[in-house]
């Protein structure tokens, strides 16, 4: 059996609070292999983000392990994390985080040039070609100011594919979009998970997630990794279709 892609072993995380200790996160044990495509849901507060910034190294946990492709994520300083992250991770943030005085194409060029991944020749068209896919080229000259909440969305994720990462993390990725602007997105990851992305999303829309292979419930620092009503709804589809196909 090939070893998993990401490994957390009883992950915790507490923050000291005035008011006492604030378990977050009360032993994660979570194993995906590389393709695998996992939406947590669940409600606010449960320590779904939180996980996300322990798989990222963006924070440590209190106790525990993770490890994504062979890296101790927990005891990796943060020079080198910082560098990991550029070139195998792809960040889809809920608030867009784009730089303001940067153009939308130098904002997705930027990841390239930092981790100098692809040609310098090459970077330009790659942007491009992302912001095509998203349909947000033509904003490519303006300012993250210029464009709606929605257009951003879809730059930051843009941004997030430029340096083709192993592991894409998206923490509401689609939480300010259309639907239809929606289903551009996931039908990229599916195309990604295809090709041997992993990726992992938080969401608290249950419908943007319907067919997702894996779909697992973070709530009051636990993971319910119970199966899946993702893929029962699915074959509850299929089995429909199958049967108007036979009237």
């Amino acid at each position: 059996m090939p070893e998993p892609f990401v490994q957390t072993n009883n992950l915790v995380k507490t923050y000291e609070t005035p008011v006492g200790p604030l378990n977050v996160l009360r032993g994660i044990d979570l194993e995906l292999k590389k393709g695998d495509f996992v939406a947590l849901v669940g409600p606010s507060g449960g320590g779904k983000t939180t996980f996300l910034n322990m798989l990222t190294g963006v924070d440590k946990p209190t106790s525990g392990m993770v490890f994504v492709d062979g890296v101790d994520i927990a005891n990796t300083s943060e020079r080198k994390l910082t560098r990991w992250r550029g070139r195998n991770v792809g960040i889809v943030f809920q608030f867009f985080q784009l730089l303001p005085t940067l153009t939308v194409l130098e904002n997705v060029i930027m990841p390239m040039d930092f981790c100098n991944v692809h040609a310098p020749k090459q970077r330009r068209d790659k942007a491009m070609s992302l912001l095509e896919r998203f349909d947000v080229a033509d904003q490519a000259h303006k300012t993250p100011d210029m464009l709606s909440g929605g257009q951003q969305q879809r730059v930051s994720i843009a941004r997030a594919l430029a340096n083709d990462p192993a592991l894409i993390i998206g923490d509401e990725p689609t939480g300010n979009l259309d639907r239809m602007s929606a289903a551009v997105v996931f039908d990229t990851f599916y195309e990604m998970r295809e090709q041997g992305h992993t990726i992992i999303i938080v969401t608290h829309d249950r419908e943007v997630v319907r067919d997702v292979p894996t779909v697992m419930t973070l709530q009051d620092g636990l993971l319910d990794a119970s199966p899946l009503e993702a893929a029962a709804s699915r074959q509850t589809r299929e089995q429909q279709a199958r049967r108007l196909n036979e009237l």
